[in-house]
């Protein structure tokens, strides 16, 4: 048992000793430039800007397709990529640029196209996924479906 102690305080001593060298000595001067330029260099995102991101159809008859078409720019300082557009139902139905690269300053079209199901005021919100920093942005339609006049009891 002695012999046991002796032997892992000898090997914790030797341990400890040999990592006396300053750490510092062993960093080369190149590498911790380049490191330095680096972490200098900004992340660029794109940032799509949309012209409106609500559009509001008024009053509509049930059962009339209605789209729009919401226009954005990217504002940001890399090529924007539309990676996916879903929308809160299938009454409504998102067309974009499927995974197209869209420069800096250059400008997109997403047309939001609603059949005009359901009654009374209807909001959809449609959810766009990007490779923005924020990773996806929200554009929402409104309508007031009207009743198709038919009385269901009679």
């Amino acid at each position: 048992m002695k012999k046991g102690i002796l032997l892992i305080a000898a090997f914790g001593a030797m341990i400890f000793t040999s990592c006396k060298d300053d750490a510092s000595s062993k960093v080369k001067a190149e590498n911790v430039e380049t490191a330095a330029e680096r972490d200098a260099e900004q992340v660029y995102y794109p940032e799509m800007k949309f012209e409106e991101e609500e559009f509001d159809f008024g009053n509509i008859a049930k059962g009339t397709n209605v789209e729009h078409v919401f226009k954005f720019t990217n504002i940001g300082k890399a090529p924007l990529v539309i990676t996916n557009a879903t929308s809160t139902c299938g009454c409504t139905v998102p067309s974009y640029p499927h995974n197209e690269s869209i420069a800096p300053g250059e400008q997109g079209e997403m047309t939001v196209l609603f059949n005009g199901s359901g009654q009374g005021q209807v909001t959809k919100t449609v959810t766009v996924s990007a490779n923005t920093e924020k990773g996806s942005e929200q554009l929402r339609i409104k309508a007031f479906v009207e009743s198709d006049g038919t009385n269901p009891e009679g």
